[in-house]
Parts: C-alpha cells; sequence; structure tokens
C-alpha cells in the first residue's frame, strides 16, 4: 500500500465521483482534487501535480482529450481512464493521448484499488478483451517490428507481453531490476512504443505472450 499517493479523480457524475473518493480514501490512499470536466481536471494536475488521474473517458470537454494535455502539463503523472465505454476507438485513442490504464467502471473498489497501486508501480493495466481489441485495430506493417531488437530484448518483450513487471523478469532472466528498465528504455525506442502497454500489444502481435488480464504488467 502507499498510503502517499496522490490522485486527482475528474468525473462528471458526483454520486459516483464522491462515492470513489470514499473508496480511495478508505484505502489510505490520498485524493487531491476532484473535477467535473475535462479543463478543470487538466488545470488540477497542472496545479497539484499528482501521482495518479482518473478520467472519466465521456466527461464534458473530453477524457481522452484532457489526458492528452495532462501528460504535457504533468509528465510524471500516469493517467488512468475509468469509464463504461469498450469502444475500441475510445481505448485506442487513450493509449495514443498517453493513458497508462483502461479500466471499466464495473470493476470492484478493491479490485481497482489494486489496479491503481499497479499502475504507480510502473505497470499499465488494460483487460485483455479490450488489449486484443487495440491488435485488431492496429494496421499491418510491412517491416517487421521486431527486427532491429537482440535477442536480450526479444526475451524482454516476451516477458512484458506475458504481464510480467520489471522485477519479476528480472527474477526469471537473472537481471538486477535497473537492467531491465535500460533494456526497457531500448525497446520503447526501437519500437516506437510510448508505454508499456504500446510495447506489449506489439509483443502480443507478434505471437507473444498469452491471453491475461494485465497487458503490459
Amino acid at each position: 500500500m502507499k498510503p502517499s499517493l496522490r490522485i486527482i479523480i475528474a468525473d462528471d457524475h458526483p454520486l459516483y465521483r464522491h462515492g470513489l473518493v470514499d473508496i480511495l480514501r478508505s484505502a489510505g490512499l490520498d485524493v487531491v482534487g476532484e473535477a467535473a470536466t475535462g479543463p478543470d481536471a487538466v488545470r488540477l494536475v497542472r496545479e497539484r501535480q499528482p501521482d495518479l488521474a482518473l478520467f472519466d473517458v465521456k466527461m464534458p470537454g473530453g477524457g481522452v482529450a484532457a489526458a492528452s494535455e495532462a501528460k504535457s502539463a504533468s509528465p510524471t503523472t500516469k493517467v488512468i481512464m475509468l469509464t463504461v465505454s469498450e469502444d475500441e476507438d475510445d481505448l485506442a485513442a487513450a493509449i495514443d493521448a498517453g493513458a497508462s490504464g483502461y479500466v471499466l467502471k464495473g470493476v470492484a473498489g478493491r479490485e481497482l484499488v489494486a489496479i491503481l497501486l499497479q499502475v504507480a508501480d510502473g505497470d499499465p493495466y488494460v483487460s485483455s478483451t479490450l488489449a486484443w481489441a487495440a491488435i485488431r485495430r492496429q494496421t499491418e506493417v510491412a517491416i517487421d517490428p521486431l527486427s532491429g531488437l537482440t535477442k536480450r530484448e526479444r526475451e524482454i518483450l516476451a516477458l512484458v507481453a506475458e504481464g510480467l513487471g520489471n522485477a519479476e523478469i528480472g527474477e526469471r532472466l537473472g537481471l538486477a531490476e535497473k537492467t531491465v528498465k535500460h533494456y526497457m528504455t531500448s525497446l520503447f525506442e526501437k519500437l516506437g512504443a510510448r508505454s508499456r502497454v504500446e510495447a506489449a500489444l506489439i509483443g502480443y502481435k507478434a505471437g507473444m505472450g498469452h491471453d491475461n488480464t494485465r497487458a503490459g504488467g
């Protein structure tokens, strides 16, 4: 548990938002701001530089657009989309905007807290069903995206696609976690991926990994 984790919640439904605040605070998390619109959410992120920001996809002003602006205003803030939308376009747009998670609102409170801690630790979250939907949307490319990877980088990407975090990958391959992070940086650059989620999706498309609830976790 991270009692000092600072969170902003943006959702235009007051009852849902207030209930979410109560759940997170009861779990020891620090909710430092609430917003009902995209512009207000971006302003709060800019002012308070939270660790996490939970944005509703369909809130006034646009949750996805707000996510992109929030990432520019506070690059260290991890944005998580919390939504009822299972639309493939919404998911793809959220990933493109730099979101670190895409969570459906039907999730239980305890599970949501676990997801937030996972994302805060650097392991983005998206459901397996939606991850495969995103893969189907990707445009086929003539050049193998893995062609420039070393053998070790391929091994690491395969484990990312399986849902392993950096520490687990290090344990599996006998590497220090810091070394795995260096490999991950190289992977992002070579694959053109902006997040762990995107790297995992590329690995999935190349036949790596398996159906898992932590696509990139």
